[in-house]
């Protein structure tokens, strides 16, 4: 999970009078055609959650359980871009929790990949501050563990799917981090280029490349560089 932009767009602004229009509705959608395009471009296609691109199923999805509330189910800004793994493991047991568009999540807490093929990978997430109670970020963590690792027979089928797809991101960020430290002139800057337009908000699985770079001695030239929106590139 990253920060994630709620910004002003046509699109956005579509999906609002949308949702004001179905509101009206006795049996009103807000799912309508106008919110799922908004929801794709805000979200860049990928699910708030897992971060993945790559899912059989994606949904409409309330940040907080609206358990009737009109207001809530209709709020633009309590609509965000899911897939059907997440959300049906989110559900309403892990609210509170913390919100990606108001908050950098990565800053918050962890993201670590160990071990590699031939050993046993983990995925961890782990709050940075240890001293921290919060019940918004304990809640958050034990989710992404259960996204990840799956709780059911049928959410373990879905996580090892995720867990392979973040394998494959992130050994192909490593590999161009490792070609990057060998690199000189024009094709050490454009593998700069690169490496930083995988580590912004549009990329999937962006928290883990972000530990990455914080870990790794080696790549302290991308220190804070998915802060800059100047190369915000697919």
């Amino acid at each position: 999970m990253v920060r994630i932009e709620r910004k002003e767009s046509d699109a956005s602004k579509l999906a609002i009078c949308s949702l004001e229009k179905e509101k009206s509705k006795p049996n009103g959608k807000y799912n309508t055609n106008e919110v799922i395009a908004a929801l794709q471009e805000t979200f860049h296609e990928k699910c708030y959650l897992c971060e993945g691109k790559e899912s059989y199923g994606w949904e409409v999805e309330h940040f907080i359980p609206h358990g009737g509330d009109r207001d809530l189910k209709y709020d633009w800004n309590n609509l965000f871009w899911a897939c059907g793994h997440c959300n049906h493991i989110k559900g309403k047991q892990y609210s509170p929790m913390l919100d990606c568009t108001k908050m950098d999540i990565d800053e918050i807490i962890s993201f670590r990949k160990t071990g590699y093929f031939g050993t046993e990978e983990t995925l961890s997430f782990e709050k940075v501050d240890k001293t921290c109670d919060s019940q918004e970020v304990q809640n958050t963590c034990d989710l992404l563990k259960r996204i990840y690792y799956g709780k059911t027979a049928q959410e373990k089928v879905g996580a090892k799917i995720i867990r392979h797809q973040v394998r494959m991101e992130l050994t192909e960020f490593k590999n161009y981090v490792r070609d990057y430290c060998e690199a000189h002139g024009e094709d050490k800057e454009d593998l700069f280029i690169l490496i930083k337009s995988k580590i912004k908000s549009n990329s999937q699985f962006a928290a883990f490349k972000r530990w990455i770079v914080r870990d790794n001695q080696n790549c302290q030239d991308f220190i804070d560089c998915w802060k800059d929106k100047t190369e915000d590139s697919p």
